[in-house]
């Protein structure tokens, strides 16, 4: 039994264009993969918004698409898509809504979305050759969680988490986890992602699959069990070129009685051209190379370690700013005086909050103020 599982799908820029003359050709190079597969999930990274609706207030970009982008989806053969990403409720009830309608009207599956809580906790269940499988999603708190009273995503909950697989556990015969999270443009996964993770398959899962940082990570096996720490882009015109923005790859499970295993399937999207496209030969091989300098790095929690710390240097100033209202000098030393005030607009509380609910911003956050303020250091 073949499992496909795709990153991030967001009709921009070139795409966009193809969408509204129903041109759906950027995916015929993957569609025999598909075909050839039992069952195929996308991440679909932004709602449908078939009407005047304004955003909701949040940092970051908002996203939207139209109803032509789930056309799409069929056209290259994909089954099911993930929900529980950070865009998923940027334009607020009525692009949940309207993206699960559409979904439904066309026979696609999802998982990780709802218009409440309880509903975008409910895990998917599939008979496939036989077989049971157990589909969970959730992402990283940020501005798209789902309430008891609003439409929105499954959120990263290790006491839901926890429950959620274990069900998933009793009731199927694979469980599949696929989390939205981790850090924009790094390459590896923090410490806390690979203790969370590895945790996760110990309690039941099968699979462990990421998405979310515009970039493809490296992939391990824990228990027998394979762990993807970033899928990268799936179909994401960012118009930008060479970069690893445009690269990427599926992660194909398949599943023999105990046996499973990771198959890793290279691409490069978007680049000189709108389009997903399978790489072969030296292509390839450079990619497999990259990937496994990744796999090294995650094997070895000294180096995973020491590169996360880079990271977190890299990122010092931003978090500083963030949280550091006034970029005069002068003006920040009569505020740590007491002399003025520190105005904060809501714009900045909106950036703060974010850094401190969701789970990816809040390890850097953490790590940067622990050696600014020399604590447990």
């Amino acid at each position: 039994m073949k499992i496909i599982i795709a990153g991030d799908y967001c009709p921009a820029y070139r795409i966009s264009d193809m969408l509204l003359k129903q041109d759906y050709s950027f995916f015929d190079n993957i569609k025999p993969l598909l075909q050839k597969a039992d069952y195929s999930i996308l991440n679909f990274e932004c709602p449908i918004v078939d009407e005047n609706v304004n955003p909701i207030k949040k940092c970051g970009p908002t996203l939207k698409t139209n109803v032509e982008s789930i056309d799409s989806i069929r056209y290259a053969g994909f089954d099911c898509v993930t929900l529980a990403n950070n865009h998923f409720r940027d334009y607020g009830d009525k692009g949940c809504i309207t993206t699960i309608r559409e979904l439904k009207r066309r026979k696609i599956d999802y998982v990780g979305g709802g218009l409440n809580i309880r509903e975008a906790q409910q895990i998917l269940y599939k008979e496939i050759n036989d077989n049971k499988i157990a589909i969970v999603n959730f992402c990283e708190n940020e501005f798209s969680i789902a309430t008891k009273d609003r439409a929105g995503a499954a959120p990263l909950d290790l006491i839901e988490n926890y429950n959620q697989i274990i069900e998933a556990r009793n009731n199927s015969d694979y469980v599949i986890v696929i989390v939205h999270g981790g850090h924009e443009y790094y390459q590896l996964p923090s410490p806390r992602m690979k203790k969370l993770y590895r945790h996760f398959i110990s309690i039941g899962a099968d699979a462990v699959i990421n998405h979310h940082q515009h970039c493809y990570s490296g992939y391990e096996y824990y228990k027998g069990k394979p762990i993807v720490y970033g899928l990268g882009n799936f179909c994401f015109d960012g118009n930008s070129k060479n970069r690893i923005w445009n690269e990427g790859y599926i992660a194909s499970i398949d599943m023999q009685s105990e046996m499973i295993s990771l198959e890793v399937i290279p691409y490069y999207q978007c680049d000189d051209f709108p389009l997903v496209e399978i790489i072969s030969g030296d292509k390839k091989q450079k990619f497999v190379t990259s990937i496994q300098k990744l796999n090294e790095i995650i094997s070895n929690d000294d180096l995973l370690n020491k590169n996360f710390e880079e990271w977190c240097n890299s990122r010092a100033p931003l978090i500083k700013n963030i949280f550091n209202s006034y970029h005069n000098r002068y003006l920040n030393a009569a505020a740590i005086r007491g002399w003025i005030g520190r105005p904060t607009s809501q714009a900045e509380q909106v950036a703060i909050l974010n850094y401190i609910a969701c789970e990816a911003h809040r390890d850097v956050t953490l790590n940067i103020l622990f050696k600014e303020l020399e604590i447990n250091g």
